[in-house]
């Protein structure tokens, strides 16, 4: 397919690399142009404007906030004026309040939408290993299939409407939260009991929560190892409050979330919001005294 990728984060170009890998025409774009050096390299054609990089087959966007995605995408006019036939492909985390502006203004220029958020961190991305949610039309979502079959192991196909798998993506990453927080909270307390963080992993990485979030991050905090950062905290606590806005859209109240916001927050003040999201186990040592 020939398409483009918008914002090279250590997400984006991750997966523009796996595109090119697997034999994708892909024209890359971002901000900083040092970031497109390592795609340049591997064959993709850098391009000096976004509007370059939104044409072909389909454009895929991963920009790092709502604030980057309003600026290129809306107030840029890439979406209205966007060329007939293009589908784009939304893989950023944003707020349900964009993500249903978003869908009303592709459905306005007649733009073909998929909103395809991911699961796992940059490293997950490099190895093409990401866990998709697909929400959109289901013609839209088959012509990108085959590069979303490159970019991660499962597509989630998750409904027609495309804000609907933004939602499930602040779902996810609240549960994710939460769980980092639960666990940083059990270590503190077998802690004060005199018990190894360790051996609280073991037991519980082995019965009761074997799989990827407690062997990963519950490894961190028991190791008391944040850095280097897969996934920084301060991009944690942006997350969380996107999903407290999203419940408050629509009254629907989530006091553990709100938890979990203080506590990156106190993260943040004690100059930690570039450490990695199992941080939060520093937090609950250091409220405990510990």
């Amino acid at each position: 397919m020939d398409i483009g990728f918008i914002g090279l984060g250590e997400m984006g170009g991750a997966m523009a690399s796996n595109a090119l890998k697997a034999g994708h025409t892909v024209r890359v774009w971002n901000r900083s142009r040092d970031k497109t050096r390592a795609l340049a390299d591997q064959g993709a054609s850098v391009v000096d404007t976004p509007e370059q990089a939104f044409a072909g087959d389909a454009a895929f966007s991963m920009l790092a906030d709502d604030a980057a995605l309003r600026a290129v995408l809306v107030d840029g006019g890439l979406v209205k004026h966007a060329p007939k036939g293009l589908v784009h492909v939304n893989m950023a985390t944003i707020s349900a309040a964009l993500a249903v502006e978003l869908t009303e203004l592709h459905a306005q220029h007649g733009v073909a939408y998929v909103a395809a958020p991911v699961l796992g961190r940059p490293d997950v991305a490099a190895a093409g290993k990401l866990n998709i949610l697909a929400a959109g039309a289901s013609e839209a979502i088959d012509r990108v299939q085959p590069v979303l079959d490159v970019l991660g192991q499962k597509t989630w196909r998750v409904g027609s409407e495309p804000q609907h798998a933004n939602v499930l993506k602040l779902a996810a990453n609240f549960m994710l939260a939460s769980a980092i927080e639960s666990f940083g909270e059990a270590a503190a307390l077998v802690s004060g009991h005199g018990i190894e963080t360790q051996t609280l992993l073991d037991v519980i990485t082995n019965s009761l929560f074997p799989g990827p979030v407690y062997q990963g991050y519950g490894k961190m905090i028991a190791e008391r190892r944040y850095e280097p950062a897969l996934f920084k905290a301060r991009l944690g606590l942006k997350d969380v409050r996107l999903a407290i806005a999203a419940g408050d859209a629509v009254n629907v109240p989530l006091p553990v979330a709100s938890v979990v916001r203080d506590n990156l927050v106190d993260a943040l003040a004690h100059g930690d919001g570039d450490k990695d999201f199992a941080v939060l186990g520093q937090v609950a040592a250091r409220r405990a005294g510990r």
